[in-house]
């Protein structure tokens, strides 16, 4: 499954969540290496968007039929002081710039999210100035 779409600013808070070790030691498990603490932010292509609602139907998001099957990991979620951290599925994947040079990756869906139609993704490495890429760049994922 091949995805693509446009980098795209969030809300700056992915990094309070990717940050704790409990989730962590989950992203390592999936990476096999530390996840950057952030996340990158895809707009999905109007081409993209039914296999990216795939992706939410095996995450259990959104009802529907499944029509590509693809491996996923369940980070779980947790609690700490009283306050509650939500779990989330991943999907590895490659993410590039150029269609040549891909770097690992994974898009994450958490379980409480907003967004339908944007991506996020994680990786081991800050994916803005590993790949380069900015704001409006259109980036392509495939998945493992």
């Amino acid at each position: 499954m091949h995805l693509s779409g446009k980098v795209s600013s969030g809300l700056g808070r992915a990094h309070v969540f990717m940050a704790q070790p409990h989730y962590q030691e989950q992203f390592k498990q999936v990476l096999d290496v530390s996840a950057w603490p952030g996340t990158l932010n895809l707009d999905m292509d109007e081409s993209s968007l039914s296999d990216y609602k795939n992706l939410r139907i095996l995450s259990g998001l959104e009802e529907g039929d499944i029509s590509h099957h693809t491996n996923s990991f369940r980070i779980k979620g947790f609690e700490r002081d009283g306050k509650s951290f939500g779990g989330a599925t991943a999907f590895l994947a490659k993410i590039s710039v150029d269609n040549e040079n891909w770097i690992e990756c994974a898009i994450l869906i958490p379980d409480l999210t907003r967004h339908t139609e944007t991506a996020e993704v994680i990786s081991g490495s800050f994916l803005r100035e590993s790949l380069p890429c900015k704001d409006g760049d259109k980036l392509k994922i495939k998945l493992n």
